[in-house]
């Protein structure tokens, strides 16, 4: 059953947006706040104001999801918006901001669902209260079951397929895929999509992201006691140079290469101590939630006609063309 707000009408319209770079540091990631800094932008609409709430997964010291803000808080300075942020990786309270957010009045939700099952009653909520709800990042597989108006992100099965045909080709044998949050679809699907594309091994290793200490003594632990395996990846930037760390205290020969960017992973690339990355362009992700929520408020614009999801990714940076993107890298906004 789709929304009861949206008509045929609407199918095919294309969303369009321009990337504006964020001219404000972001605050750690999971941190729940108001946001009222300033963002430079070229313009702004002259549309009544409106407030969107942003409610993510995030955990405490993820930087992933500083680059998802940025890309927020650019689209709310040009559309007139005002951005409220908060995030908790626990699912139930998570689902609990959502009611906060419904219960507040707000025009619009952008939201990750990382765990779908447990956000579906207060979704339904929301649109029972006639508040849009957009999903990004999380959640490709969920977001017209939970009713979602529109989807930002990629597809991390595919990813994960694009990632072992590449392990392949370098000649990798026996990769471990590092998870970081057990239970988390996105991060299950890269694995999953990784075993499917790669003609190696493929292990499964579960750590507690929120300890990096732990994640490291974890990796390093399990290379020590399986020599064989030549591949660590890691589905998290910090997580990837934290096994960079994990390889060395082994001794082995693994390698390392992640999904995710951000500035200090670009740098790893660039040296070589990370063989290549996949990006998904959370700051578009961020940017085009908030974005479509404006342009569906004013102009009853739906990206892909509400059936189809909007792919910001995958992108392979590697040390060939690492270069391309370590200048926005250093802004903080890929």
């Amino acid at each position: 059953m789709r929304r009861n707000h949206r008509t045929a009408a609407l199918a095919g319209v294309v969303l369009t947006c321009t990337l504006i770079a964020a001219g404000c540091s972001s605050s750690s990631g999971g941190k729940k706040s108001e946001e009222g800094g300033a963002v430079a932008s070229v313009g702004k609409a002259d549309t009544p104001r409106m407030t969107v709430a942003m409610i993510t997964h995030a955990a405490p010291g993820d930087t992933f999801w500083d680059l998802i803000r940025k890309g927020a808080q650019a689209a709310a300075a040009k559309d007139n918006v005002k951005l409220v942020y908060s995030s908790d990786p626990n699912a139930g309270n998570q689902a609990n901001l959502v009611q906060n957010a419904i219960d507040q009045k707000v025009d619009g939700i952008a939201l990750t669902a990382a765990k779908p099952d447990a956000l579906k009653s207060v979704v339904t909520k929301a649109e029972s209260a006639g508040i849009p709800a957009v999903g990004f990042n999380s959640g490709l597989d969920d977001w017209q079951r939970l009713n979602m108006l529109e989807y930002f992100g990629q597809d991390e099965n595919i990813a994960g397929q694009a990632f072992g045909r590449r392990l392949s080709q370098l000649g990798a044998k026996h990769a471990l895929c590092v998870i970081q949050e057990q239970g988390q679809v996105a991060l299950e699907a890269r694995c999953a999509g990784l075993k499917k594309g790669f003609t190696g091994k493929t292990d499964t290793l579960y750590v507690n992201g929120t300890d990096m200490p732990s994640v490291k003594a974890t990796i390093t632990a399990k290379l020590r006691q399986d020599s064989s395996i030549d591949q660590v990846v890691t589905l998290g930037a910090p997580f990837a140079l934290t096994a960079v760390q994990s390889a060395q205290d082994a001794g082995g020969k693994a390698k390392i290469a992640t999904f995710d960017l951000n500035k200090d992973l670009v740098k790893a690339v660039q040296s070589g101590s990370v063989e290549f990355a996949v990006d998904q362009q959370p700051y578009l992700q961020g940017y085009l939630a908030v974005d479509a929520l404006w342009l569906y408020k004013t102009n009853g614009n739906v990206s892909g006609g509400g059936t189809a999801p909007v792919l910001t990714g995958p992108a392979f940076v590697t040390k060939e063309n690492v270069g391309i993107v370590a200048e926005f890298a250093q802004h903080g906004t890929r």
